[in-house]
């Protein structure tokens, strides 16, 4: 059986989501897992307990299927985890996400955003009619700790970028830290 295929069978076999397998220089083979998600679970996160799990049952099946190592390293995707089928953009839905199309947008966007630009950060959306997906957001500059913002200032205008899975080259979960832990209102 080819590389894919087991680890995939072993890892879905075992109750967990294959993100990504990757074969480095000097015989690393790095797993990525995740815990599989449905719209009704409350939000969980691998834990080394699962990453140990994974890995001895990978050296087994690995070993059986004759399949050439160094060293195996399972690892959970982390705060910014690569988004790459329609599950994992039904499950960040409102999440602040980077974005990184194929190809420049090609034609300005009501005069707002560069025609060249091919990375994007924003809020992760349907689509009005539900078929497709976008993401939204505001080119204001982050206010500073401490920074007083006038309440007369005028909001800057949102912008939204319609896309399909096919036209990106990239999608990630925006590295957003929190080191207060407390969710701003």
């Amino acid at each position: 059986m080819a590389l894919q295929q087991v680890v995939e069978q072993t890892v879905t076999g075992l109750g967990y989501d294959l993100v990504e397998i990757e074969r480095s220089a000097g015989g690393l083979l790095r797993i990525t897992i995740d815990l599989l998600w449905t719209p009704e679970t409350p939000v969980q996160f691998v834990n080394v307990e699962d990453c140990e799990r994974v890995n001895r049952q990978l050296q087994f099946a690995l070993e059986v299927d004759g399949v050439a190592y160094q060293r195996l390293e399972v690892s959970s995707p982390g705060i910014d985890r690569p988004l790459r089928h329609q599950a994992d953009f039904e499950r960040f839905v409102g999440e602040e996400v980077d974005l990184t199309l194929k190809a420049p947008m090609g034609v300005a966007a009501a005069g707002q955003v560069s025609a060249n630009r091919k990375k994007f950060r924003g809020t992760l959306e349907r689509t009005e009619d539900g078929q497709g997906w976008q993401i939204t957001w505001r080119d204001a500059p982050k206010a500073k700790p401490g920074q007083k913002i006038s309440q007369k200032r005028a909001e800057t205008p949102l912008h939204a970028l319609g896309f399909t899975l096919d036209e990106l080259r990239e999608a990630r979960l925006a590295p957003i830290v929190d080191f207060n832990g407390k969710k701003s209102r």
